[in-house]
């Protein structure tokens, strides 16, 4: 008996690391890159919302590459592997005060350019079972350098867990766009 409960258990902690996944290459314009990525340690999650592991994960490799892309270019993430819990998906960009390469994420740079959400004739979420997700810079954002951020929200549990990625580009062709932006963390709370 013994015995079949610890193989359960190993079971039920396989399938749940094995859900698990990171934004591990960027695509940008015609271009994907992993090494303009910050590759996360691994494919844990990122808790609680208020932590600053939220800009850009947890003490992330360095990014050896800055893509050029230009405003109104397709630009996204694919992931090491499919969305596997429910819950949305979205894309912010932030502007970095300088190089992106320097820049940890931090003030109210943050602003988003689009959101996978909930359907609901059959009640589900968009980005469940996709590996790729893709949008459009607009094309009035500045030129400029930025990361470019992708965030699922896990709502299998409670409270959620969070997944991020970051990337570095360089937006040229750019326009005068001022939108509002946000800090993260600080985009969402806990409640």
């Amino acid at each position: 008996m013994k015995l079949t409960g610890t193989i359960l258990a190993l079971a039920a902690l396989a399938q749940t690391a094995s859900a698990h996944y990171t934004f591990n290459t960027l695509i940008a314009g015609t271009q994907r890159s992993s090494a303009a990525v910050r590759q996360p340690q691994n494919n844990s999650p990122v808790k609680p919302v208020t932590s600053l592991d939220m800009r850009c994960n947890t003490n992330p490799t360095p990014a050896s590459a800055t893509v050029t892309v230009n405003a109104g270019d397709t630009v996204g993430f694919t992931m090491s592997a499919a969305i596997f819990h429910e819950g949305p998906l979205s894309i912010y960009l932030g502007k970095a005060p300088g190089n992106a390469a320097d820049w940890d994420g931090s003030g109210a740079n943050w602003f988003k350019i689009a959101e996978w959400g909930a359907t609901f004739n059959r009640f589900g979420f968009t980005p469940l079972g996709k590996s790729e997700f893709t949008t459009t810079i607009p094309k009035d954002t500045p030129s400029g350098q930025y990361l470019i951020r992708g965030e699922q929200i896990a709502l299998h549990v409670i409270p959620p867990e969070f997944y991020v990625g970051v990337a570095q580009i360089n937006v040229v062709n750019g326009g005068s766009g001022s939108p509002s932006k946000v800090s993260i963390p600080g985009h969402m709370s806990e409640s």
